[in-house]
């Protein structure tokens, strides 16, 4: 049985028994304190806390599901994966554990396959319920039934379930299969776990945890939350060693082999860097198919670590050519059926993994030269040993894996400091996790969602609302009321306000009741579908419970929507002009500007930058109408709708055309026709990193306002030229600029007659000073005129001579010395030589050379003095 098929007798499965398949949510989360989806019942935590209320109670997924702690771990071994597809079903307070376990059982058997004898289970050490369902309701025998603890002596779980973070857990029963004495000794998953092979964890979702798994509190409804690797099912009915071997994985090995030249399963180094290959270039194109971009930080810096690893052991197995192109179009040729994103986004995948994998390239042979220059360190003090410093930092800086810098350093005849390195690396992870943690977690709000449930939006048809307070926060703590002055977060049962989402900020204005006025600086989305609102009690008092008038601020409002359907335009705009590989990778629609990012491998030239302006203002102009609806996601997909990376989206999505050449799935907001975002003016194109490029536009009257300004500008350079005509104005400048330079050249000939002239004098009025030729003198200018005589001066002076310049500007002194080498070898340097005058002006000397230094101060009025003392310095110096 394929792997699709699989997926397919799954789904349709519980579809049967009353579930609604539902489409897999993206890898960027929407659970709270999570970097990426980790599990499939993460786009459920609303349902299965009870903050929000569910629209079916039975449901379905195949969940694409990323987990980071595994990724150094991936190709050592045949079983760790850092991308999976877990299947799962789930009740939402309706079945629980008889049911769950009574569909596993006849999904394994019956419709997979799988003889009742090859099953071991385990169960929570207290749960008397799954056991005695397992035992009595199925017929498993006892001695095939393991009861485990909530965490095994390395802390890592065992029958017990929660999200790594705050979230609803349970206890759990993991269903195991027996692969036969092939694959290792008998006895159950206690002894060995590649001989019994978990395939499907049911978890008995009861509770409420914190970030600590510590049960805080039971939830109102008993839920069911299963999930079953699609790979290790696999593993099992096409009876192979590892999911590499399976028709999941084994094309993408394939195509490694293919790149290498190096052939699976003859030597196990190149097999680990073909098992990373294959699994880092899937793991990679699905996260960049849902819209995360290479970074330094947060799921970017995953996604550009996996990458770099990747490239880095095709480097090592030879080969010297891009390898992204070839594996994501393996990827996507392999799973675009089930995926239909991966299809939808090729251009765009294809764009950031090339763009990625070339900068690293770059990288990757920096890399190098740090890590020979580290090895050439370590053997000239005689260690043998790499220094966890500098591992880390080839870990950190250049991508270089801990196994890839034991490789290298041990072709060399060196180990390396795997303490200090995994110190570092642990205090990374510290910064990290750290990093993670929400500021302002559910806490409160999710007491306000739990009981007011989600806010309805009604700001796509009105700007005003009457509407009640359900929740009011001051200082991040609920209360009951909140006076004039103080700053609080305000949840009603309906607003007209946008909450900051898609790229575009949230809506600004002001929440009156009876008794206070508050003014609304911010909104956002809280958890449960709250819409959340940020302000300023500005008269009176506001109380929870209180009715209340929200009256969104229309001029804001307008600017935004204007904004945003410039966006969609100029979205469309740059694909047509720059190809479909120009994607948005990120977007800040405001009042009256547009930042939009993209994909794109070089800076867009002013001529095609002029154009794309052109072409979108025509767009406007055309005065189209801009038309929102709802629809299903299915057919908003078979329309061509664009999705916005990282969104989520429902069964029911709001889809935005604008006339027949735009459409794209949008929740933001938008003006009625083009025409009323009048103009769109650019007014810079940047890069922000390897192969993304960001365009920042104006909109309307602030576009206008952009140009007139630009028009004063054109005027003022065009009088002060004396042009006449603004056409004429760049020729005028260009032959300003040319007379300006040819005026310098000729003030620099006259400059060093000067010098020349003046070195000439002052060598001529050179005094002897023990046999030593000394030059003291003041002049006008800076460091650099001055540096220029004096070491031109020391020259005339040769072979033992002292030269000593002084100038004075603005209250402060500056001195400057030099010596020749046949003085300083006398022991007479040009910071010694100073070093007095400098604390006569008040300040101090130094040089890095012993024949040139510097001194400045504070005490112009004492440069005189300074110069005169110098004689008698050197002189001192010289033992006189």
């Amino acid at each position: 049985m394929d792997g699709d098929t699989i997926r397919r007798t799954f789904l349709e499965f519980f579809e049967q028994r009353g579930h609604r398949v539902v489409p897999s949510s993206s890898l960027i989360p929407t659970a709270p304190g999570l970097l990426l989806t980790n599990a499939g019942m993460n786009q459920f935590v609303p349902y299965l806390l009870g903050t929000e209320r569910p629209p079916y109670l039975r449901a379905a997924t195949a969940q694409k599901v990323f987990r980071t702690p595994d990724i150094d771990l991936v190709g050592h071994d045949a079983r760790h994966l850092t991308f999976f597809e877990m299947l799962g079903n789930f009740s939402f307070g309706d079945y629980f554990k008889e049911d769950a376990i009574r569909y596993a059982h006849e999904l394994v058997t019956k419709e997979l396959g799988i003889d009742h004898d090859r099953l071991w289970v385990t169960v929570f050490e207290s749960d008397a319920d799954a056991e005695a369902i397992w035992l009595d309701g199925v017929g498993l025998p006892p001695d095939r039934l393991v009861r485990r603890g909530k965490f095994d002596s390395d802390g890592e779980s065992l029958n017990f379930w929660w999200m790594h973070a705050a979230g609803p857990c349970g206890p759990c029963s993991e269903i195991y299969v027996d692969r036969g004495p092939a694959y290792g000794p008998d006895g159950g998953p206690d002894v060995d776990e590649e001989r019994f092979l978990e395939i499907w964890n049911l978890v008995f979702m009861q509770d409420e945890c914190d970030e600590h798994a510590e049960v805080v509190r039971e939830l109102p409804r008993k839920n069911i939350d299963t999930g079953s690797s699609l790979e290790r099912v696999a593993v099992v009915l096409q009876d192979v060693a590892s999911a590499f071997d399976t028709d999941l994985l084994r094309p993408l090995v394939a195509s490694a082999e293919e790149l290498t030249e190096r052939v699976y399963g003859r030597q196990e180094r190149d097999d680990v860097s073909l098992r990373i290959i294959a699994e880092h270039a899937r793991a990679t194109t699905f996260l960049i198919a849902d819209g995360v971009l290479p970074s330094n930080e947060g799921r970017g810096y995953v996604l550009r670590r996996m990458l770099r690893r990747l490239v880095t052991h095709a480097r090592r197995l030879g080969v010297a050519v891009d390898v992204m192109p070839s594996l994501v179009a393996t990827v996507i040729e392999r799973f675009h059926g089930a995926y239909p994103e991966l299809a939808a986004n090729q251009a765009f995948i294809h764009q950031v993994a090339t763009s990625e994998e070339e900068g690293f390239a770059r990288t990757y042979r920096q890399g190098m030269g740090v890590f020979e220059e580290e090895v050439a360190k370590a053997k000239a003090s005689g260690s043998k040993r790499l220094s966890g410093e500098a591992a880390f930092r080839l870990h950190d800086t250049f991508g270089f894996q801990e196994q890839l810098t034991l490789e290298l350093a041990r072709e060399q005849g060196l180990e390396v400091d795997a303490d200090g390195f995994a110190r570092l690396m642990q205090e990374q992870r510290e910064r990290a996790r750290r990093a993670r943690k929400r500021g302002e977690g559910a806490g409160d709000l999710g007491e306000v969602a739990a009981e007011g449930g989600p806010t309805e939006f009604l700001g796509y048809e009105r700007l005003d609302a009457d509407a009640h307070i359900v929740g009011l926060l001051r200082d991040g703590a609920r209360e009951d009321s909140a006076g004039e002055g103080d700053r609080v977060l305000l949840a009603l049962d309906r607003t007209p306000f946008y909450a900051e989402g898609g790229g575009q900020v949230g809506d600004a204005g002001t929440i009156r009741t009876a008794t206070g006025l508050v003014q609304v600086t911010d909104t956002r989305l809280g958890p449960g579908g709250t819409i959340v609102h940020e302000g300023v009690v500005t008269a009176g008092e506001v109380r929870a419970g209180d009715e209340a008038g929200a009256s969104v601020d229309p001029a804001r409002r307008e600017a935004t929507t204007r904004s945003h359907t410039a966006t969609h335009v100029l979205h469309h705009t740059l694909r047509q002009t720059l190809g479909e590989h120009a994607r948005q990778a990120g977007s800040l629609v405001a009042p009256g500007r547009v930042r939009f990012d993209f994909t794109h491998y070089e800076s867009v030239p002013r001529d095609a930058l002029e154009e794309i302006e052109a072409i979108a203002n025509r767009r406007l102009a055309d005065d189209q109408p801009v038309r929102a609806y709802e629809t299903t996601l299915e057919f908003a997909r078979s329309q061509g709708a664009m999705a916005l990376f990282g969104e989520k989206y429902g069964d029911l999505v709001r889809v935005v055309e604008i006339g027949d050449y735009s459409i794209e799935l949008c929740g933001g907001t938008h003006v009625h026709r083009t025409g009323e975002v009048a103009l769109l003016r650019v007014a810079s194109e940047s890069s922000i990193g390897s192969g993304f490029r960001r365009i920042e536009a104006l909109t309307g009257p602030d576009a206008l306002a952009h140009v007139n300004v630009e028009r004063r500008l054109l005027e003022e350079v065009t009088e002060a030229l004396g042009a006449g005509d603004p056409q004429t104005a760049p020729e005028r400048a260009r032959q300003a600029l040319a007379r300006i330079k040819q005026l310098e050249s000729e003030l620099g000939a006259i400059r060093r007659t000067a010098r020349t002239q003046e070195v000439e004098r002052f060598a001529a009025s050179a005094q002897d000073v023990a046999g030593v030729r000394l030059a003291v003198a003041r002049m006008p200018g800076g460091a650099d005129e001055l540096r220029e005589v004096a070491t031109a001066l020391r020259k005339r002076l040769e072979p033992e001579g002292a030269v000593v310049l002084g100038a004075a500007a603005d209250g402060k002194a500056l001195l400057v010395a030099a010596c020749t080498a046949a003085l300083v070898a006398r022991g007479v340097t040009a910071p010694n030589l100073i070093a007095e005058a400098a604390a006569t002006v008040g300040g101090k000397g130094g040089g890095r050379t012993p024949d040139l230094a510097f001194a400045g101060g504070s005490r112009a009025d004492a440069l005189d003095a300074a110069l005169a003392g110098i004689p008698a310095r050197l002189l001192g110096l010289l033992g006189g």
